[in-house]
Parts: structure tokens; C-alpha cells; sequence
């Protein structure tokens, strides 16, 4: 995969040195909050402490080895696997529904088992890029990928910083200076010939550790847990602790779930497409399907929950300029390591969320105008192909829990990911919008003639 954007230090296929590839890969790392819907399942399911660390320890290895399958076996874009938050009132629904702590883990991995292979068969057969091909033009395409940041930006500021646990004034302010330092780093990039290569690839690490230093100084970080936290531990809650058990109604719900996280991997793709100025072959569409229900299976048989691309991966290549495959895989192997070691575990789960917000609400801005300034030029009525698929991510962001809830309760995982409906209204809007009748069409060609 070539790249011709002039943005980029390194592109997709440049080699690194291994040291650099490793420290850069550690700040996508960072700079990624996969920890956060694993904690969020555990709390819901009222997990011990114990079973907790556990969890997050499988979540971790599911992520490395996922990324190690799709970036360097199968889809090979620069891009990194992480656990959605798609799954999560799905997760907990069927645990609690099919014996709780008695058998409910076991029919969640039985039901996301199935799930993944379907996904695998589908990448297989070959229908899902003639599926993309002809349903996802340029404009749909740039549309969803605005979509995608414009679907996060709410997340970064609301749950990371305004609702986050803590004084939301001290949020705010650790939030602020977090920001201040990454776009600091980046204007200091543009003056600094020598040091322009270190600062931009270096920028949100650089920023990381000045808003945890900052959050220190303010009592807000604390070394507790890291100093309780085990150097190393096995991750014991795997299949072979719950077992496996299949049920038709989890099944199906699950199926739903991942028609879902297509669709939002599919933005995720497209964004880091839109990145690194890199076209996504026929072949990678089928092959990245594969890897995406392979990410699945194995997250499953771990113990953990679905895996999708992360499209943060899209902004931080946006602002550091390394889009290096080599990175991606040293991403994977930290995570590996993350699901061993749990010191690393904790001290990346203490980096307070105001911290990851300042970084993350950037990131979503970024990949929001990637996606636009990817889109062609619009006229006449295609203007509403890219103006209500966003009118719809933002309603269905502020729509109230409460409205969601009435719904029934397959049309509650779709309502939940406004990404999927907003890639489902332009589709729709483009089919027609651009449709002509026949005699149209036949009339077109005669004066063409």
C-alpha cells in the first residue's frame, strides 16, 4: 500500500528502526481508552476486584492479538483492534438473562462465537466488497468518516471530562492544559527544522505526560494502585473458566450487534484510508472482514468482548504523521504485554480522563475534517447526502437513554451507534437521490449518441 500524502513522516509501508517503531507504537497505546468498556461491563456486572483485573487483562490480549492478525496478516492498514462500546447493554442484557454469574458469561462467548465466524464466512465469500463498492461512493464515504468523529467528540468531552469522576472544574482545567500542550508541540514542529520529525511523531506523548504531571501536582494521580497491582499474572478468566453455551435468542442478538460494528469499522477504514491518501483494495474489503470476525473469535474464546478497529488510529496518524505499519504491530505486542503485566495494566488505568479527553476530543475533530476535506464536491441535492446523515449523528448522540429504552430491543443496538445510522442514511440518500427510471437512463444515452 503506497502512500502519496506529503503530510505523513513515515508511510504505511516505511520501516522503522525497532526502538522508535516500539515508543511510537506505546503512545497510540496511550493515547487509545480501551480499558474504559471492559471496566464499564465489569462494573455492570458487579465483578470482583480480582475478576475485574482479569477482565481487563483478557481485553488487552484480544486487542494485541487481534492487531496482529489484521495489520500484519490480513487487512495490513496501519490500524490497531479495540473493544466497542456497541456490545456493551448487549453484553450485560444476555449475562444477566441466561443465569448471571451461573452460565451467563458462557452464553455471551457462545453467542459472539457464532457471530464472528459469520463475519469470517462473509469475508470469505467475497460479497461484502462488492457490497462496499457499489454502495459507498466517495461522497457516502466522506461522509461517514466526518460521522465518525462527530460521533466521538461528545464521548471525548462528556464522558472524559464533564461527567468523568472528580471535580469537573479541575477536569476542565486538566483537560485545557492537555490540549494546550499537544497543539503547543505541533506549532513548535512547524519552527523547529531540526526537531520537527521528533516533535510532531512525539506530540501526543509529549502531551500525555505534561497533563499527568499536571494532574500530580493537582492530587489527581494517584500511584496506589500501581504499587498494589501484581508484576505478573496469567489471565484466568478465559473459556476455559465460563465455558461455552449456545442460545438462539443470544445468538441473534449478537448477529445484530456485529451488522453493527461492520458498519462503524467500515468509517474506521475509510478514515484511516482518507489518512494515509492510500485507496482500499477489493481484496483488503474481504480480507479485513476476515480479520475483523477473527479479532472476534479470538476476544471470544478469551473470554472478552467484540473487537472492531479503532478510529482513533485515524486521528493520531493525523497529528503525528506516522502511519507505519511496523508501529501498528508494536501496538499489538504492547498489548500482548499489557495483558501479562499488570503494573503497565494499572498505571495506564490511572491516567486520570480528563487527560485522555483534551487528546481524544482533538483526535475527533481531526478525523471529522479528514472526512470532510475527503468529499467531493457536492451540488444540488447531494448536499443532503453529507448534511442529514450528520443531523442524525448529533440527534441520536443527544437523544435521551430514556427514549432509547422504549424502543424495541433490536432497534436499541442501532439506535445506541449513531455511526451505523448515519452510514445508513447516506447510502440510502445516495441510491435516491441518484436514481433514474429507466426511460431516464435511456434517454441519457440517446444523447450521449
Amino acid at each position: 500500500m503506497k502512500t502519496t500524502n506529503n503530510d505523513l513522516i513515515y508511510g504505511p509501508e516505511d520501516n522503522l528502526p525497532l526502538l522508535e517503531s516500539g515508543l511510537l507504537g506505546l503512545q497510540h497505546v496511550l493515547a487509545m481508552d480501551v480499558y474504559v468498556p471492559p471496566l464499564i461491563i465489569a462494573g455492570l456486572l458487579s465483578m470482583g476486584t480480582v475478576q475485574k483485573t482479569g477482565f481487563l487483562q483478557v481485553a488487552f490480549l484480544a486487542c494485541g492479538i487481534g492487531t496482529l492478525i489484521q495489520t500484519g496478516l490480513l487487512m495490513k492498514m496501519p490500524m490497531s483492534q479495540g473493544p466497542s462500546y456497541v456490545p456493551v447493554g448487549a453484553v450485560v442484557g444476555v449475562y444477566l438473562a441466561n443465569g448471571g454469574a451461573h452460565g451467563g458469561m458462557a452464553t455471551v462467548i457462545g453467542a459472539c462465537v457464532v457471530g464472528a465466524l459469520l463475519l469470517v464466512a462473509l469475508g470469505v465469500s467475497g460479497i461484502y466488497q462488492k457490497i462496499v463498492n457499489k454502495l459507498v461512493p466517495p461522497i457516502v464515504g466522506g461522509t461517514i468518516i466526518a460521522c465518525v468523529g462527530l460521533s466521538l467528540l461528545p464521548s471525548a468531552l462528556n464522558d472524559n471530562i464533564f461527567q468523568a469522576s472528580g471535580n469537573v472544574n479541575q477536569n476542565m482545567i486538566l483537560a485545557g492544559i492537555t490540549m494546550f500542550a499537544l497543539l503547543l508541540v505541533i506549532i513548535l514542529s512547524n519552527y523547529f527544522a531540526r526537531l520537527q520529525k521528533f516533535l510532531k511523531a512525539s506530540s501526543i506523548v509529549i502531551a500525555m505526560f505534561v497533563g499527568t504531571l499536571t494532574a500530580a501536582s493537582m492530587h489527581l494521580f494517584s500511584w496506589k494502585s500501581i504499587q498494589n497491582a501484581a508484576w505478573f499474572s496469567w489471565p484466568h478468566f478465559t473459556i476455559l473458566h465460563y465455558g461455552i453455551n449456545f442460545s438462539a435468542s443470544a445468538i441473534l442478538t449478537f448477529v445484530i450487534i456485529y451488522i453493527v460494528l461492520t458498519t462503524e469499522t467500515m468509517g474506521t477504514w475509510f478514515a484511516m484510508s482518507s489518512v494515509t491518501a492510500s485507496k482500499i483494495t477489493k481484496k483488503q474489503w474481504d480480507r479485513g472482514l476476515i480479520g475483523e470476525g477473527l479479532s472476534c473469535l479470538i476476544a471470544a474464546l478469551l473470554g472478552s468482548t467484540p473487537m472492531t478497529g479503532y478510529s482513533t488510529n485515524a486521528g493520531v496518524v493525523s497529528i503525528t504523521g506516522v502511519a507505519s505499519r511496523k508501529v501498528f504491530l508494536a501496538v499489538g505486542f504492547w498489548f500482548i504485554i499489557l495483558g501479562f503485566v499488570g503494573k503497565l495494566s494499572a498505571f495506564l488505568a490511572a491516567i486520570p480522563s480528563a487527560v485522555i479527553g483534551g487528546i481524544f476530543s482533538i483526535i475527533c475533530i481531526i478525523i471529522m475534517l479528514n472526512g470532510l476535506k475527503s468529499i467531493p464536491k457536492a451540488d444540488g441535492n447531494q448536499i443532503y447526502i453529507i448534511g442529514i446523515p450528520m443531523v442524525l449523528t448529533f440527534a441520536l448522540v443527544l437523544i435521551p437513554a430514556k427514549i432509547i429504552n422504549q424502543a424495541p430491543q433490536f432497534l436499541q443496538y442501532f439506535l445506541k451507534s449513531p455511526i451505523t445510522i448515519a452510514a445508513l442514511a447516506a447510502i440510502i440518500l445516495n441510491l435516491v437521490l441518484n436514481w433514474q427510471p429507466q426511460i431516464m437512463r435511456n434517454k441519457v444515452n440517446l444523447q450521449d449518441e
